[in-house]
């Protein structure tokens, strides 16, 4: 049985797994992104639905998985519960746009929230504000553009280059006044730096990360399986996110990322380039 299996429609939610293993070195990972499905942003409630139930039984099969982790807000928002209806024996940890820790900073309150079209129109999203910020506005902003960017071009583009990518969206929630941003789709954990630099010194830019590894690995501890590292509840912040690099004689097993498809040997080549980043083995395609 393998400890954790993430689960997003690209590259976007690999932070999750890296600083899971950053906490709890020793769990064996693996990380499964539906690029051959990929943008689920554009899709319809029931297109993400029927995707993200048919990769899980794919997965359940071969990896037996102990937890999955939803990496991915457009997933979780539209196909969470279908998972745990469908799936009544397996354990699964979703993400969500983090409206409650904007709403803890936000002076203006006034929240932008970048994330995919899918998310911004999901309704679980009201229910978010209206229960942790509910004298927020919260501004949307759909950015497929982007996402696209991220999944395709970032790892092998220059800082010059990914700050240019941005500054559209930058541009955009200052003319709307927000003092925090968040990001609401997974693509964009892999440029937080980059969203910092441009955002500096008037808004703050927050996610969801930490508290999703937190709940991840309280989940799995309640089977009794998993010996975190310190900082879950507390304790030694975790180290900055993005620029990881793992060895292969660290924790149980290498970590490796796996792909239902890609187009060319230049996207083979970004995945590669994407690995040796994050010190993480590329698997190739998932198994049909």
């Amino acid at each position: 049985m393998t400890d954790f299996v993430f689960i997003d429609s690209g590259v976007g939610g690999i932070p999750y797994m890296t600083t899971l293993l950053q906490r709890a070195p020793k769990t064996e990972c693996v990380y499964v992104a539906d690029t051959a499905n990929f943008p689920y942003g554009e899709k319809t409630h029931e297109e993400v639905v029927k995707c993200v139930t048919e990769l899980v039984k794919k997965i359940r099969l071969q990896f037996s998985p102990k937890v999955i982790v939803v990496a991915c807000n457009t997933m979780s928002v539209n196909a969470l519960e279908a998972l745990r209806e469908t799936f009544p024996d397996g354990k699964f940890v979703g993400t969500v746009p983090a409206i409650k820790l904007a709403a803890s900073l936000s002076k203006k309150r006034r929240i932008g929230l970048l994330a995919t079209k899918a998310t911004c129109e999901n309704p679980y999203n009201i229910e978010l504000k209206n229960k942790f910020a509910s004298d927020c506005t919260i501004v949307n902003r759909p950015d497929p553009k982007l996402i696209s960017f991220i999944e395709h071009k970032a790892f092998t583009a220059s800082r010059e280059e990914c700050l240019e990518a941005v500054k559209p969206a930058v541009d955009f929630f200052c003319g709307q006044d927000c003092d925090v941003i968040i990001l609401g789709c997974t693509h964009f954990l892999n440029f937080t730096e980059v969203f910092e630099e441009a955002c500096e010194p008037d808004i703050k830019v927050v996610d969801s990360v930490d508290g999703v590894v937190r709940h991840a690995l309280e989940v799995l501890e309640k089977g009794g399986v998993c010996e975190p590292a310190g900082g879950v509840a507390g304790g030694e912040p975790p180290a900055r996110r993005g620029s990881e690099q793992r060895s292969a004689s660290e924790g149980k097993a290498f970590p490796t990322l796996l792909i239902t498809g890609f187009n060319d040997t230049e996207e083979e080549n970004q995945y590669n380039v994407l690995c040796s980043r994050f010190g993480i083995k590329f698997g190739g395609l998932l198994k049909k």
